[in-house]
């Protein structure tokens, strides 16, 4: 069932709860998703005939998206249309140039679903914890690993001290280490990258809270971790994610999130702050001179 904001639109759902619905429901999600238009007019048996389910499944369907049934779900789909989701088939410029802008159109339309799963008490938890624990560990793998490593870096310059390890054995191993008020905070786009899994494990048996940022919310890593907050991806569809693999929407969380724990922390991340630009401002200065 569907834990995150009321406000999420279908087809962020849909993208999240992808991985973890009946194959049969998964059907009728990807149905519903590759043709909104035309779900909004049809019945739950029109849908049901057509994906070759029962009308049952169509209805737990959206009951697993988080809708009372069939009726509410055409409803969602209507507001959404309404406020401008980009529709499969849309026209576009075949030029490189036209397809190159077409991709960052249909990102820019999507973007403001990035956040639809995210409520406010999560999030003050989650950048509560950032800010209090004495020890902080940041990991991340496979394709989010890059992502770590730059979480990390926006942290220390913020005043955040964190620690990141690139590889995976390291990560665990200092997860063990953490302890009881340390934190453990774990990117992983699809939640369930093995290694990330095993970081997350070690940390809960250390005592430490394990914070996740992900992209789905009945991922491994969203059930391990004490506070976890939930990305729409871009990418419309799971299948879609399984292709392009996008990370963009959790960088430009990440970066809003650190941005969160600037505002919180106030003058001691100004300073932070300052004493990061005259480095960098040094090492600019000096480099010229060479």
């Amino acid at each position: 069932m569907w834990t995150g904001s009321p406000d999420a639109p279908p087809t962020a759902r849909i993208a999240m709860l992808a991985p973890s619905l009946q194959p049969s429901e998964r059907r009728v999600a990807d149905a519903i998703a590759g043709d909104i238009e035309a779900s909004i007019e049809r019945t739950a048996q029109e849908v049901a005939d057509l994906v070759g389910v029962g009308r049952a499944t169509v209805i737990r369907t959206a009951q697993s998206l988080g809708y009372d049934g069939y009726p509410q779900l055409r409803v969602a789909l209507t507001r959404e249309v309404a406020i401008g989701v980009p529709v499969a088939g849309d026209a576009a410029d075949e030029t490189m140039v036209g397809t190159l802008r077409g991709a960052f159109d249909r990102f820019a339309a999507r973007l403001g679903n990035t956040v639809s799963a995210v409520t406010e008490e999560s999030l003050e938890q989650f950048v509560g914890v950032l800010d209090d624990a004495p020890r902080l560990l940041v990991a991340a793998n496979g394709l989010s690993s890059p992502l770590g490593l730059d979480l990390a870096m926006r942290l220390v310059s913020a005043g955040r001290p964190a620690e990141y390890l690139p590889d995976t054995l390291g990560q665990q191993i200092a997860a063990t280490q953490l302890g009881p008020g340390s934190a453990c905070l774990v990117l992983t786009g699809s939640g369930a990258n093995r290694a990330s899994i095993d970081v997350m494990t070690a940390a809960r048996a250390s005592g430490a809270t394990v914070l996740a940022i992900t992209y789905f919310p009945r991922s491994a890593a969203a059930a391990l971790a004490d506070i976890a907050l939930v990305v729409a991806p871009i990418e419309g569809s799971f299948r879609d994610e399984l292709v392009h693999t996008s990370r963009a929407a959790l960088m430009l969380f990440t970066e809003s999130v650190v941005g969160l724990l600037v505002a919180r922390r106030g003058a001691r991340a100004q300073a932070a702050q300052s004493a990061t630009l005259a480095v960098i401002s040094g090492s600019i200065s000096e480099h010229s001179a060479g």
